[in-house]
């Protein structure tokens, strides 16, 4: 290969999917692609460029102790022993069938009534010699016929009478016998010795790799996703184990088979045995061609495929937009025109698969006609062979050959076992750069507490281009509480992990007591230091060990001191098990202020000098913040304390400030202080004290009208900061934190959290494997899936015969096979040469047929497999765009999650109906036809071999079950291990602020016991079974050669029919055991169908489909909102809407304002009937707007959103896309666009109107997508208008042109718009203030700005709103 070719093949077939592209910690970041240069091209380069595998074979078995080696050593010699077993009975059974021969001559001589038998030899019988003696002497010489002149000849030396066929068979037996014992024990041992030896080392190779994982640096953490450590953790060190297991054991054995089968061909005839190797090599072309052939014809098929598949996933993607536009239909249509090219693929792939196979199985038979024709030249004419001897010859190249083809699947696993070691080695040989367990490091005698920063710069290792802290430099002195405050991003956290040494600082230093802390010891630092963070890690056990996590070996009674300071003992009294209550996983049994508090409990425990608070209240409601605030004043005194928080009323009783803006701090000094000084702080505290007051006061209204408790109307605090917390992920990031420095958001009940604290449970949630949480489907019934396929009937009939006939070859085989054995018995050489010629033709015209029927069989199931493929495609498309909006919100309905579903599933639940039925009826026939044969020629040999058929088969199936591995089983004794290791590399900070590494490192030992155990119990159920499976073979043809004797001797049948009937039903047994091995498709392919037919059945609440419904012709356009509650389907604890009030008459507009989260774009989204309200009503023109047709319903709304979605075609037709029931002339694309100001811009480009925006527009600017949006909903002629913040992104210029437009368009519309700019709603008839999904205050903005309320405040403060 020329130097630095990518092998992309290296990629697919190591599992390297997972890091693909990922750049690991230990490469330079240019050198993410380099995973697949080869080896030579290192050594020339001589840059860290570094191959996708770089772990030796025989270092796979660094880990392996001396009872190991040995274990492995004796295993490799019983796999040696036993691959020469079957070159071995090769030998054996040339012998015997020379016995049978002879004997058979032996039987014909005699038959000739002039014969005898006179001491063990055929000679003349003595009446017959003499008469023609007589005649002769006579002379007459003309009367003498030409069977008489036979007799004068002497005969050959034949023996007689000296062949016992029955004792000779059953010393045949007696071999045989011995040789399946041998096999049988060789077998166990080989494979039960190399798993037991694999279970020990990969026991280790976990242990050791989790405890080093466990010791990395959090640095580390951040650039190595938990996800992928987990998979690490699970399958890549499960592809290790396959490498050194089993698969070893039968590698060797297979090549040893391999290498003794050419051995005896070349030893008992070499002649034969070049002629045949000399045939193998169209064999190799045929294979590799079709190898070649597929995987191109397959990469083509995926790229007709991607075409389609980029469609769905752009629609899916944009599904809103979609939906309110009404495209469903136009883009099925469109998802079905790419998949026209993908099915011709699929179908000339199918094809091609069937000619090569039958042009392999047309060698494979003129090879035999060739190898049988010249080998028995060689037996009749020269008599260099017996015919004993042809058949070693030929079957023993036929096994070689064969087992070295089994053998190649096995290297597969060598190197996909040592691309998985490649990392995970990798990782054990790294040192972390703080070794959280290393003894080195001084321990202080006497700590005071003073924390210091000087000049500290730092970047987060996954992030180096942002610098967090920038020159920090602020002291912390002991026994003080100083807040650090100042907008998201500053580094406030960032400061705090420095604290901890989570990180070190790329420049100064941090000081405890004017030591620097990297010379301190790291477990003792950590444990003088108690965190208590904004989101509380809980561990999977009881409180009390949560708490105990804080310090080893507290006892029962600091505990309870610790619950009781931080405000916990009573709430943990009052539960039914109190301390040994479990909190569940992540604590998720436990209310957001009981974790915290029994954080704070963990945190008192450990008695810290130190005691740090990360917004350790945000995330509470009023209630709770009270009580756990209230428990930190009582534990903050007399320690050094640094408290993180936005609350004011958190801070103002801090000692000091510390005011932090981009990594520096800016301002230092007491609460009043910093009110003078009217900088960061200040801007805080006006904005919130602002935004309490709006609440509280509507708090008070409800509790009035509803006469509740107040503590409900206020315990919405949490759920809603987690909604807005979600919200915020939801609006693009980078777009909020340019529009807004955290200082500035109002009406809320404090600063909107900081964006990244999506909580590590939200995370873990996420990063769950998609299969778990699919649920569980009953796999669907096949007649179903051939209902779907039943228009392709003529097809599958074909295929079904072509299928019938391939069966067929198998016995048909048998049967010539076992003919060519009964000529060389034939004594007459003219007739045996005759004889042998016409078999060698049979087999020629067997191959072609059979190339023909394979061909036919390929290209019939492929045609049938790939129609209903993308029949099943279009309707699940089809399905998929009918759901309501609600089903797209959940996660397992991610855009890439259906997108992989249409494209996998689909093509998966071909296996059940196309190429199944063909290797189903393939391998019926091959059975149904070997019996009837072996039952017509001799019913009884045929009974017996038939007791044996079941084991035959089952040993097929064992044989393919082991290719594919007991996976499975590994994979559930591994769970309780995996559990552990999960939750310690999801809670890695928590676990590191804790010093509790080391706990979780025996945890996760104790458990690997369970699996090893199953391991080792595993290796001798497992060599057992593959013993038996490998020396069934050997018993039936023990038994039925001795039973065939007895039938030859004692019943005259004739010795070809034993051949034919044993040859038939062993040939069709393996096959029957082949064909049992296909069904995990099969399952497959009926679970994915049922999760296809789950789609398909599923009926959506809102249904875009259906025509039921009201539609009415004057459509006004007054719209009502009647104290509508709304919440999200995938976030049922979060109340969006809560009692919404408002109306619009039609023509006016109204404009919604208000924090993010408080409901506005849901309001919205109501309308637009994605959604129907939980409670409440909204009512167009007087209508239910649940009565109302959905499609009708969307038809007469127009909606520009911020971030408008466009699709990846021309400019005209996605102004088009606003109309999808008519065809929309350019005139009206030309009138719509300069209705928005765009047609000059348009007329500018090069290709006018057919300019392509790119994938999701990217060609465009906003303004110029934004304008776009805006055409395309006028094209609608929509009686309502809704603008979603739709100049929200543009810069000034843009804005004003897009404004420009947006006031044409509402011209004689009801119009709802939803805006952050002040500027963009000044002149709208109502303008609605909302907060926490209600309407505080409305009306004009004349009346607003007299009621001096939340309104006025923003207009004055001149902030964003939001």
């Amino acid at each position: 290969m020329p130097a630095g070719s990518v092998k992309l093949r290296s990629i697919r077939k190591l599992g390297q999917e997972n890091r693909g592209y990922d750049i690991s910690d230990e490469e330079p970041a240019g050198s993410y692609m380099s995973m697949t240069s080869t080896k030579e091209h290192d050594k020339a380069q001589g840059k860290k460029e570094l191959p996708a595998i770089r772990v030796g074979f025989f270092q796979l078995f660094r880990f392996a102790t001396c009872n190991e080696v040995v274990m492995m050593v004796v295993g490799s010699v019983c796999a040696i022993l036993h691959g020469s077993a079957q070159p071995l009975m090769l030998l054996v059974f040339g012998l015997l069938t020379d016995t049978f021969i002879e004997y058979d001559i032996e039987l014909n001589e005699l038959s000739d009534e002039r014969k005898e038998c006179v001491n063990n030899t055929i000679q003349w019988k003595k009446n017959y010699t003499d008469t023609l003696m007589q005649s002769m002497n006579q002379s007459h010489w003309s009367t003498i016929n030409y069977s008489d002149w036979e007799i004068l000849a002497p005969l050959r030396d034949r023996s007689c009478g000296l062949l016992d066929i029955e004792y000779e068979m059953t010393l045949f037996a007696f071999y045989y016998v011995g040789i399946g014992a041998a096999v049988f024990i060789l077998g166990y041992f080989q494979i039960s010795l190399w798993v037991t030896a694999a279970a020990k080392q990969i026991r280790l190779i976990r242990k050791i790799y989790f405890s080093k994982v466990m010791r990395m640096e959090i640095g580390w953490f951040d650039c190595t996703s938990v996800g992928e450590l987990n998979t690490r953790m699970s399958d890549d060190i499960n592809k290790i184990n396959d490498a050194i297991a089993d698969q070893v054991a039968i590698f060797m054995q297979r090549f040893t088979t391999f290498v003794c089968g050419f051995c005896v061909g070349f030893v008992k005839g070499w002649k034969l045995t070049l002629v045949i190797v000399a045939a193998s090599p169209l064999l190799g072309v045929g294979a590799g061609l079709m190898a070649l052939f597929v995987a191109k014809l397959t990469g083509m098929e995926l790229q007709a495929y991607a075409k389609a598949g980029a469609v769905a996933d752009e629609v899916l993607s944009s599904i809103r937009t979609v939906a309110a536009f009404g495209g469903e239909k136009k883009e099925v249509q469109r998802y079905d025109k790419n998949l026209v090219s993908a099915q011709s693929w699929g179908i000339r792939k199918g094809l091609i698969m069937g000619f090569f196979t039958g042009y392999m199985w047309l060698i494979i038979f003129l090879c035999y006609g060739l190898a049988f024709w010249y080998g028995s030249s060689l037996v009749v004419d020269t008599e260099e062979y017996s015919p004993g001897t042809l058949l070693q010859v030929f079957f023993g190249v036929l096994i070689a050959a064969m087992n070295l083809g089994q053998a190649s699947p096995c290297l597969e696993a060598f190197a996909a076992g040592r691309g998985a070691a490649t990392i995970i080695f990798e990782t054990m040989d790294r040192e972390p750069e703080i070794d959280c367990l290393s003894e080195a490091g001084y321990k202080l005698d006497r700590v005071k507490g003073d924390i210091e920063f000087h000049n500290v710069t730092f970047h987060y290792p996954s992030r180096p281009e942002v610098k967090i802290l920038d020159q920090l430099s602020v002291a912390v002195k002991s026994g003080e509480t100083t807040a650090f405050v100042g907008p998201s991003g500053a580094g406030k956290s960032t400061a705090v992990q420095l604290i901890q040494r989570f990180y070190d600082p790329k420049e100064g230093m941090v000081t405890l007591d004017g030591h620097d802390i990297r010379g301190l010891n790291i477990q003792w630092l950590r444990s003088l230091i108690g965190i208590v963070e904004q989101e509380p890690v809980l561990f999977a056990t009881t409180i009390a060990e949560n708490i105990r996590y804080g310090r080893p070996g507290v006892s029962m009674d600091d505990i309870i001191t610790a619950a009781k300071e931080a405000n916990a003992y009573n709430f943990i009294m009052d539960l039914p098990q109190r301390f040994d209550t479990l909190v569940g996983e992540g604590g998720g049994q436990m209310s957001g202020g009981q974790k915290q508090r029994i954080a704070i409990a963990r945190a008192l425990v450990r008695n810290p000098r130190i005691l740090l608070l990360d917004m350790a209240t945000s995330a509470l409601d009023n209630e709770s913040e009270a009580v756990v605030q209230e428990a930190l004043d009582k534990v903050r005194m007399g320690r050094t304390t640094i408290s993180i928080a936005h609350r004011l009323s958190t801070i103002k009783n801090a000692d000091v400030i510390v005011g932090f803006e981009h990594g520096q701090a800016v301002e230092k000094g007491k609460h009043s202080e910093l009110l003078d000084r009217k900088g960061v702080y200040f801007t805080l505290v006006t904005l919130q004290s602002q935004g309490d007051k709006a609440l509280n006061e509507k708090a008070r209204q409800m509790a009035e009208n509803e006469n509740v408790p107040e503590k409900i109307s206020l315990s919405k605090g949490g759920s809603y900061r987690a909604s807005l917390r979600a919200s915020i992920r939801q609006r693009s990031r980078s777009q909020l934190s340019n529009l807004i420095p955290e200082s500035s958001v109002p009406i809320v009940g404090e600063l909107g959290p900081r964006a990244h604290a999506v909580s590590q449970a939200d995370k873990s949630k996420d990063a769950i494997s998609e299969e778990e949480d699919e649920e569980p489907v009953e796999p669907a019934p096949v007649a179903r899936i051939l209902k779907y396929n039943s228009p392709e009937w003529p097809y599958m009939l074909f295929g079904s015969l072509g299928a019938a006939v391939n069966g067929g070859v198998n016995p048909v085989y048998s049967l010539l096979f076992s003919q060519i054995l009964a000529t060389f018995s034939v004594t007459d050489p003219v007739a045996q040469r005759k004889e042998i010629d016409s078999i060698c033709l049979f087999f020629v015209m067997v191959g072609v047929i059979s190339f023909f029927t394979q061909m036919l069989q390929g290209y019939a199931f492929s045609k049938s497999g790939e129609l209903l493929t993308r029949r099943l495609r279009r309707l699940g498309f089809h399905a998929m765009l009918g759901q309501d909006i609600g089903w797209f919100d959940d996660h397992r309905n991610s855009p890439g999650a259906l997108t992989t579903r249409l494209a996998t599933d689909a093509s998966q639940v071909q296996g059940a109906t196309g190429s199944q039925i063909g290797m189903i009826v393939n391998s019926l026939t091959n059975i149904g036809v070997a019996i009837l044969m072996s039952f017509y020629f001799s019913w009884k040999l045929t009974l017996l071999i038939l007791c044996f058929l079941p084991f035959i088969a089952l040993s097929g199936g064992f044989q393919a079950k082991m290719l594919t591995g007991f996976a499975k089983q590994d994979k559930e004794a591994m769970e309780s291990a995996g559990r552990i290791s999960g939750e310690a590399l999801n809670n890695i900070r928590t676990i590191a602020g804790l010093g509790k590494e080391r706990n979780f490192v025996d945890m996760y030992s104790a458990q690997l016991d369970a699996p090893y155990k199953a391991a080792l119990k595993k290796a001798n159920v497992y060599g057992a079974c593959y013993g038996f499976a490998q020396c069934v073979v050997f018993l039936t043809n023990s038994a039925s050669y001795r039973f065939g004797g007895y039938l030859v001797r004692q019943e005259g049948l004739h010795f070809s029919l034993v051949f034919r009937v044993i040859s038939a039903i062993v040939t069709s047994g393996t096959a029957l055991g082949r064909a049992s091995s296909y069904t995990p498709d099969y399952a497959k392919a009926k679970i994915s169908a049922a999760r296809f037919f789950q789609l398909l059945d599923r009926i959506p609440q809102i249904s875009v489909y259906s025509n039921n419904g009201d539609k009415w012709d004057n459509f006004q356009g007054n719209i009502e909102f009647i104290d509508c509650k709304f919440t999200y389907p995938t976030r049922p604890d979060i109340q969006v809407l809560n009692g919404l009030n408002v109306a619009v008459k039609p023509g006016q507009t109204l404009a919604f304002v208000g924090s993010s989260g408080c409901g506005k774009s849901t309001s919205v989204q109501l309308l637009e009937r994605f959604y129907d309200p939980d409670k409440g009503r909204v009512l167009i023109d007087g209508r239910d707007s649940t009565l109302v047709n959905v499609s009708f319903l969307r038809s007469k709304i127009g909606i520009v959103s911020q971030e408008p979605i466009l699709f990846d075609c021309s400019i005209a037709e996605n102004i088009k896309y606003g109309d999808n029931s008519r065809d929309i002339g350019m005139d009206d694309v030309i009138s719509a666009s300069k209705k928005s100001q765009l047609h000059d811009f348009v007329m500018s480009l090069p290709e006018k109107y057919d300019t392509n925006v790119g994938a999701q527009g990217s060609q465009l600017s906003r303004g110029q997508k934004q304008r776009i949006a805006i055409a395309r909903a006028i094209v609608r002629d929509p009686k309502i208008l809704l603008l979603d913040e739709a100049t929200s992104a543009l810069d000034t210029e843009s804005e004003k042109t897009v404004q420009a437009a947006l006031d044409r368009a509402r011209e004689g519309r009801t119009c709802i718009v939803i805006a952050h700019r002040l500027s963009t709603i000044q002149n709208s008839d109502i303008i609605a203030v909302m907060s926490r999904g209600y309407v505080i205050e409305k009306g004009t903005h004349d009346q607003l700005m007299a009621l001096n309320g939340a309104y006025y405040k923003l207009v004055t403060t001149g902030a964003p709103i939001s």
